[in-house]
């Protein structure tokens, strides 16, 4: 996954402080699940990276995804997810207008940078106001394709405070769903969800 990656790049690149804030969030409270024909996906002895024959997936929790991330942090998190197939955002703002425009634009922002991407955005998630948001999924259109229609599983909107965004995908002559999902803090105990996912 690009934890490594945003980790490394922390440390080596001079962030102002709401950048670092920002890092300091990547992958807090989030879990990616592929599911997938026995045997395709991979993960190193960390469990850091998830492949599907070659084709890499990043997850990221962009806390408060919205309109108050700057052009140089979208940049930055464009230049972090580039290498990556598939991306999967968490915490992307619902409230206002706000985080589907700060989606729009860093998928404007990763297409200058070589490779053409697309991107697809649930609608607010069913928790309460204070913890509705909204995922969104980028991906390179020349390394996998979207099937179908993505879509927020309203069946655990009553067993889960975020209901969980599967999208469907093909690569490689191979399908597979990623489940976006937003888990509740470690000290509230997100097994009590994940539970759910077996």
């Amino acid at each position: 996954m690009c934890c490594c990656n945003a980790l490394m790049l922390q440390k080596t690149v001079p962030l102002d402080t709401s950048l670092t804030r920002l890092m300091k969030r990547i992958f807090i409270c989030l879990i990616l699940w592929l599911f997938s024909f026995a045997g395709i996906a991979q993960t190193d002895s960390l469990g850091r990276t998830l492949t599907l024959n070659n084709v890499s997936i990043c997850s990221w929790n962009l806390k408060d995804f919205g309109k108050t991330k700057s052009s140089a942090e979208l940049t930055f998190i464009a230049n972090v997810i580039k290498s990556y197939d598939i991306v999967a955002i968490q915490e992307v703002v619902a409230k206002d207008p706000g985080g589907a425009k700060a989606v729009a634009a860093l998928h404007d922002i990763l297409n200058r940078m070589g490779s053409k991407w697309d991107y697809v955005l649930s609608d607010p998630t069913y928790s309460s106001s204070y913890k509705a948001e909204r995922y969104a999924f980028l991906w390179k259109t020349s390394r996998v394709k979207k099937k179908g229609e993505a879509w927020l599983e309203k069946k655990y909107q009553l067993e889960i405070d975020r209901e969980p965004y599967y999208a469907t995908f093909t690569a490689n002559g191979k399908e597979f769903t990623v489940v976006n999902f937003h888990a509740i803090r470690k000290d509230l105990q997100p097994e009590t969800e994940i539970k759910f996912f077996k």
